[in-house]
């Protein structure tokens, strides 16, 4: 890891220290957060699965996956897997409930969308979308998934709002592993990551209030990307390469 990640990374873990006082009570504060979405899968059984897999995900368990987490709280593996795995359940309502509670409890006229490439490492081949590509966390190109995340940003507070998975193009070419993984016909075509934040912000914008869409130099290095928000009256604080050519459209371009 580059020195340069390494100091980020302790600075990040430094201002992780809580105090333990903020753990009291937090299963049921967890279950009260939970409410409103759990309440959509209409049953009892996929409110118990949603409640335990979120709790695995925020556990200590070195290896979240679902046999570990359904393990964790002594319940059987393969339940807890046909719901996260194969059940069909639409997350589009989930979606909706939480830009909901983002419009209500932070919603702000001068609010900021904030759209941000993550990667997460990953050792094995199966795991849809994972590549030898380069990995934020890590500070290198490595073997990783890479998700698109749109965040929301206001004097109120902040929070995610919704993500896109980015598979490279090794994966949108090989049908028999987009088969093998599971990935449903309509997300099967290559996107780029740009793409990918205009779908969020079309499928958030109108319903999150903001008067300002940003991001870092990746999302504002390609001169479409920028042109399309302002083509859709977004108007935009998006970071560009040291190298970035500029010129005054006021005069004649140079030869």
């Amino acid at each position: 890891m580059e020195a340069r990640y390494a100091i980020r990374k302790r600075q990040l873990l430094d201002e992780c220290q809580v105090s333990p006082e903020i753990f009291e009570h937090v299963i049921p504060r967890l279950y009260s957060f939970m409410k409103p979405f759990v309440t959509i899968f209409q049953g009892q059984v996929g409110d118990q699965h949603a409640k335990t897999y979120v709790c695995g995900l925020l556990s200590n368990l070195e290896r979240k996956n679902v046999e570990s987490i359904a393990y964790r709280f002594d319940h059987s593996r393969l339940p807890l897997q046909a719901f996260i795995g194969w059940e069909e359940w639409d997350d589009e309502p989930l979606r909706l409930a939480l830009r909901h509670q983002v419009k209500t409890h932070l919603g702000q006229g001068d609010g900021v969308l904030v759209c941000d490439p993550s990667g997460f490492p990953q050792s094995g081949r199966q795991s849809v979308g994972v590549a030898r590509q380069w990995c934020g966390r890590l500070g290198k190109v490595d073997n990783c998934q890479v998700a698109m995340y749109l965040g929301y940003v206001s004097r109120k507070g902040h929070t995610l709002v919704d993500q896109r998975l980015f598979l490279p193009k090794e994966w949108t070419k090989d049908k028999a592993r987009l088969d093998k993984a599971g990935v449903p016909n309509a997300y099967r075509a290559y996107r780029t990551r740009h793409q990918l934040a205009l779908e969020m912000l079309a499928k958030n914008g109108a319903g999150l209030p903001h008067g300002w869409m940003s991001g870092d130099d990746e999302m504002g290095r390609p001169y479409w990307f920028r042109r399309r928000l302002a083509t859709w009256g977004e108007r935009y604080l998006l970071a560009v390469p040291s190298n970035t050519a500029l010129r005054d459209l006021e005069t004649e371009p140079p030869e």
